[in-house]
């Protein structure tokens, strides 16, 4: 794999599981439903990164309005464990 290649995948991983910290995002307790925190620990455990915009879906539907949370649970990825938003969702701090 080519370097610039190589480096632009490192860094979209690491755009993954830290976020930008110079935008911290906030979480509220009440979209931590039952069906949000099942899909959400679904995701981690089998690491099925394809269900994280359905796991969107659920945090809207709880009432989530934040544009970063839902665009990177919708957004192409490449997603991994340690994924800030998955984190959050899941109390992982």
């Amino acid at each position: 794999m080519p370097l610039a290649v190589e480096s632009a995948v490192q860094a979209n991983l690491l755009r993954d599981i830290f976020g930008n910290p110079f935008r911290p995002v906030a979480f509220e307790a009440g979209w931590r439903t039952g069906t949000v925190l099942g899909l959400a620990e679904g995701v981690y455990e089998e690491r099925a990164w394809d269900r994280l915009p359905i796991l969107a879906d659920a945090l809207e539907d709880a009432g989530c309005e934040s544009e970063e949370i839902l665009g990177h649970l919708r957004g192409e990825g490449p997603h991994a464990r340690g994924c800030w938003a998955l984190d959050l969702v899941l109390g992982k701090e």
